[in-house]
């Protein structure tokens, strides 16, 4: 990546490929499987990587090279690759950077699918986990072993929109020589660089915020170079890439990054307001309300707090059911960092392959909410939220 001092909003539209001949404004797509060679010499040279050019969609694309450039710029990262979904890159990083035998050190409050990758997929390779406290950050370095090998957490995490502190969790990595690696999905590179307090390794679920009207899977891994010289290594021989076209949707969606955030943010912050005034709730979490527990780091690491409240409704599961039937305008779905607010029951949804313990464990009750806030009026929003409340 080539650094430059162009401010976030700038990058994220004027980072682009060089134009071709036709000198076209907005980047073409480029929908092909492979790229042709001049001679014998430049085909051996290419697949020698003596050069550094596009052989195969599997590899590289023009399209997903441009992705992945933007988001660098955005995070600070040296080098990147880009998946077909955002649990594609989960899987694809962690399995790259891991040997039998090693040692994975992950925060409980992580999502459903992560959870599973842990607990039922990588215990078959002698891959073995161990479970921190997110507000006993103190404790992780009792948990570490000689095979530790990475730190993984998520932050905000999901769906409880808690908030860990990239700041101690960077220094426990360093000071343990430990791979750190941050999911940064919910919070988005505008908000959030994890980098910059001492990632190695961030992670995005590019379906979310940074596509942002629901229309494509996506994911993305970057950080140092060494690191993803390794994930990409481990990613074009096993094929997780993603596809030109949603690579160019996504370039073109990140045009766009800052004004949507911007927006669900100012709209989330007035729902959580709302709902912490209402009677019918026990309980609400968002990373910018002074109520939050790390009110103050969340200020310190973020811009602002996200697009997703969480929080609990009165009654137990008969009322969450009754809550949920009573929506009118809004979406009962399981995405997030959609331009239409999304309602989730994650008991029953994202986190319902988890036990009842499991889920208490990470502040999941039957009566837990999850909202993506969209871009709709946030009077019409909170109408929605009232009325199926009350």
């Amino acid at each position: 990546m080539k650094k430059n001092n162009n401010k976030f909003e700038t990058n994220a539209i004027r980072t682009q490929l060089k134009r071709t001949e036709n000198l076209e404004h907005s980047v073409p797509l480029y929908l092909t499987s492979s790229f042709v060679f001049e001679d014998a010499e430049d085909m051996r040279a290419s697949f020698a990587e003596e050069k550094e050019r596009n052989i195969y969609s599997r590899y590289s694309n023009p399209n997903s090279s441009e992705f992945i450039e933007k988001v660098c710029q955005m995070e600070g990262a040296e080098s990147g690759f880009a998946f077909a979904s955002g649990m594609a890159a989960v899987f694809s990083t962690l399995a790259a950077l891991l040997d039998s035998g090693d040692h994975v050190l992950s925060a409980r409050s992580i999502f459903g699918s992560t959870h599973s990758l842990f607990t039922n997929f990588f215990p078959k390779w002698n891959i073995d986990h161990t479970y921190f406290k997110i507000d006993a950050l103190e404790e992780i370095e009792s948990l570490i072993t000689p095979k530790t090998k990475i730190i993984y957490a998520e932050t905000p995490t999901n769906p409880g929109v808690d908030v860990l502190d990239l700041e101690e969790l960077g220094k426990i990595a360093k000071r343990n020589k430990l791979i750190l690696v941050i999911d940064n999905c919910f919070a988005s590179p505008y908000l959030q660089q994890p980098i910059k307090f001492g990632a190695d390794l961030v992670i995005h679920s590019g379906t979310k915020l940074m596509d942002g009207q629901g229309r494509v899977l996506a994911g993305i891994t970057v950080g140092s170079a060494e690191l993803m010289d390794k994930v990409y290594r481990f990613s074009r021989i096993t094929g997780p890439a993603l596809s030109p076209f949603n690579a160019w949707v996504l370039s073109k969606s990140l045009e766009t990054l800052a004004v949507r955030v911007d927006r669900h943010c100012e709209n989330a912050l007035k729902l959580a307001e709302f709902l912490e005034e209402n009677d019918n709730v026990n309980w609400v979490k968002y990373p910018f309300l002074k109520s939050h527990p790390m009110y103050e780091v969340a200020k310190k690491q973020m811009k602002a707090g996200g697009c997703v409240v969480a929080f609990e409704v009165k009654g137990g599961i008969d009322a969450g059911r009754e809550f949920f039937d009573s929506i009118k305008l809004l979406s009962l779905s399981a995405n997030l960092g959609d331009s239409r607010t999304i309602v989730t029951h994650p008991a029953s949804t994202t986190h319902s392959k988890l036990s009842v313990e499991e889920r208490a464990a990470v502040g999941i009750s039957d009566g837990t909410v999850r909202i993506s806030v969209g871009l709709e009026h946030i009077d019409d929003i909170i109408a929605d939220i009232a009325q199926a409340l009350g």
